[in-house]
């Protein structure tokens, strides 16, 4: 990826963002700054500057056990940057083979020349006579190396690793070895952590069903022989972390999977703070994946806000409220902490940051708005209860949807349906997002989604939004302002990214949940929940 000076980036979107990476970067003096250097994976090293950042953790965080929080001082701090703009690579374009220039007008007519398979599967024939380049539709041959996606728009009938993998599931279901081994035994010989979407799936697939097959003592049928260990398999717990935080900001330039959920709960907050009658603090309580990277967006519009900057930013970050969940977890060393205190602090304004295990550690004060950002969680009903027992102001959920419906309460083979269904679409939009190039970024996350098959798809929306109402909370409809953002944001990615929004009722005016979808069908949905009453108490 290479870096150079450019137009003035989007505004709206990714520049407060950049922002902050500069100012971080600017605070470690002899080190060569983030955007200074080639977007190639062997620049990753070194990694010295993480080191640095891991001693000023410490002193920039609070922990449960502590009773004291470090603040950033309310005095400007300016910092002198290079506007850089991130320009999207020039991938290599079609290669076509040179006519001989001894060769007859009909041996140039026969003559066709494939191309890149990720340009299309489109032949190329040279007239001899006129010099005239005519296109006709090819085939597309998928092999595994090709670093498309699955062609034909992911309809049914290409997507062969789900048609190998459901089967093997159902047959592991109903305890017939041989049929497994054989099914695993043809996995193993097409599946590739590197080509399309259907390699990629079939090879995450295929580790995941060994691991079921030994957790439930079916080892035996694991077929014998060379297989693929898939122990270099990259995931967020075992990647550098400076190789971690590329990845987060790649993806985050490249899919809306996470940007879009983080752009709706930033504008809900900035709504539910214009709201108040008077100027509070604002406490945001962080049970989600973004780690650090939703909230400089966030801080920069506080400082636009009318009536002046907020007198205290509190940031709670949960670390383990339920089990491990996919895009949970980061490396040890990785310090998102100090380098937003530092943004803050070039903002003027007072951000402090606090790390808790338990969410019954975490207290209110009566003058702060009590925002609470999860995702991934609803399917837990204990977490759930300790979040109404903090009673919160705004609860922003963001789930998995498995592009299906249902409740997700079936056995394991239409769980690892649904699974590899929603692996698929990951897999899909990532070829998209990257235009099949091969990165190390592109296979950290896709390794962490590849999680998602050992479980994490959750329920239906019918299961949690009933289990949030009988806690007491009614859903909200998002303004119109973060629905227009939200929309502004989805232009800028793959066209097959779609947003829907879905009718308020019970007499609430606007839009309610939020569905993101890839080719038709739901990859996540986004609400805003409120405990009755709390408009009273304002």
């Amino acid at each position: 990826m290479t870096m150079e000076e450019g137009p003035e980036p989007n505004l709206a979107t990714h520049h407060h963002l950049l922002d902050w990476l500069e100012d971080s970067a600017s605070f470690i003096p002899s080190i060569p700054s983030f955007f200074d250097e080639p977007y190639t994976e062997i620049d990753l090293n070194p990694y010295e500057w993480w080191n640095h950042d891991h001693e000023n953790q410490q002193q920039s965080t609070q922990t449960p056990a502590s009773s004291t929080a470090i603040t950033t001082p309310t005095t400007t701090t300016t910092t002198t940057t290079n506007q850089t703009t991130i320009r999207k690579s020039e991938y290599t374009t079609k290669k076509r083979k040179q006519p001989e220039e001894q060769s007859t007008r009909s041996q140039q007519g026969k003559r066709r020349n494939n191309t890149d398979s990720e340009e299309g599967g489109v032949d190329n024939e040279e007239d001899g006579g006129g010099g005239e380049v005519q296109r006709k539709p090819g085939r597309k041959v998928q092999t595994k190396g090709s670093g498309s996606g699955s062609g034909n728009n992911g309809s049914k009938d290409v997507r062969w690793a789900e048609q190998l993998l459901n089967p093997c599931a159902a047959a592991i279901h109903a305890v017939n070895l041989s049929r497994v081994q054989h099914l695993l035994y043809v996995l193993n010989e097409l599946a590739s952590p590197s080509g399309d979407a259907n390699h990629r799936l079939a090879y995450h697939g295929f580790h995941a069903l060994k691991r079921h097959l030994s957790s439930a003592g079916l080892a035996a049928a694991i077929p014998s022989g060379n297989l693929d260990g898939g122990s270099g398999t990259p995931c967020f717990a075992t990647t550098e972390p400076r190789l971690f935080r590329s990845a987060l900001i790649k993806f985050h330039e490249v899919s809306p999977w996470f940007a879009l959920p983080n752009s709706l709960a930033n504008a809900s907050i900035l709504q539910t703070i214009t709201q108040e009658n008077r100027p509070k603090s604002l406490h945001i309580v962080d049970i989600g994946v973004s780690h650090g990277i939703q909230w400089p967006t966030l801080l920069e519009a506080l400082t636009r806000r009318q009536g002046g900057a907020l007198s205290l930013i509190r940031l709670t970050v949960v670390d383990s409220a339920t089990a491990p969940r996919p895009f949970s977890a980061s490396p040890s060393g990785y310090d998102f902490p100090s380098h937003l205190l530092r943004y803050a602090k070039s903002l003027n304004l007072n951000l402090q940051i606090t790390k808790t295990e338990n969410l019954s550690s975490i207290t209110r004060s009566s003058d702060e708005i009590l925002v609470v950002s999860s995702q991934f969680r609803a399917s837990n009903s204990l977490l759930l209860r300790s979040i109404r027992d903090l009673d919160p102001d705004l609860v922003i959920l963001t789930e998995l949807e498995d592009g299906v419906g249902g409740s997700g309460s079936g056995g394991f083979t239409e769980e690892f349906g649904r699974r590899t269904g929603v692996l698929w679409r990951f897999l899909e939009s990532t070829s998209a997002a990257f235009k099949g190039r091969e990165c190390a970024e592109r296979r950290v996350v896709e390794g962490e989604a590849a999680r998602v098959l050992d479980g994490g798809v959750g329920e239906g929306r019918d299961e949690w939004e009933g289990r949030m109402k009988a806690l007491g909370f009614m859903e909200l409809a998002f303004g119109e302002e973060a629905i227009d953002t939200g929309r502004a944001l989805l232009r800028k990615y793959d066209g097959n990214w779609d947003m829907r929004v879905a009718a308020a009722t019970g007499g609430a005016t606007g839009t309610t949940g939020v569905v993101l979808a890839w080719k038709g069908q739901s990859v996540s949905n986004c609400t805003l929940w409120m405990l009755a009453g709390t408009t009273e108490r304002r």
